[in-house]
């Protein structure tokens, strides 16, 4: 993750895309999330979703991964140069987390973080407080997964 002074309003990352098999699907649903639509093929087809569907919490652990691994190629990055990776502060969580489209078997989100807002912290002068739109779009282009997130991002150590 970049220094709070390097973000702007309007950035986009990419996080990258993953698609949801039904292996996958069934396996994430029987540790977490064991309903008959996220279990059995058959029992999806005959739900409100008509087919196999991704646990809600499956699209949004998916976003989480992706986004670490985002991180993680970045800091590598950095260490590649011979530059010190920037070690963020912690989320202090999100809202209005959607789930707009089923997540069938065989869909592929690909998952996007935007900055919508950002502001320096007076009572934490090392971070700034930056807010994002995270989704995930599927293959036919519809936002199937949204929500506004937000992290104490590290500022730039004053030399």
């Amino acid at each position: 993750m970049p220094y709070f002074e390097d973000m702007n309003i309007g950035d986009r990352r990419e996080l990258g895309s993953f698609t949801f098999t039904p292996e996958g699907i069934k396996a994430f649903a029987a540790k977490f999330d064991p309903q008959p639509f996220h279990l059995d093929e058959e029992a999806g087809r005959h739900s409100v979703f008509g087919g196999l569907a991704a646990s809600g919490w499956h699209v949004a652990a998916t976003y989480m991964r992706l986004t670490v691994a985002s991180f993680q190629r970045e800091a590598a990055e950095l260490a590649a140069r011979g530059e010190k990776p920037i070690v963020s502060g912690p989320s202090p969580g999100f809202r209005e987390l959607k789930w707009l489209k089923p997540v069938l078997a065989g869909d592929t989100l690909t998952y996007v973080s935007e900055i919508t807002s950002k502001r320096p912290l007076e009572s934490r002068p090392q971070f700034g407080f930056v807010g994002f739109y995270n989704t995930g779009v599927n293959q036919r282009g519809e936002l199937a997964f949204s929500f506004m997130g937000s992290v104490f991002a590290a500022r730039r150590p004053i030399s």
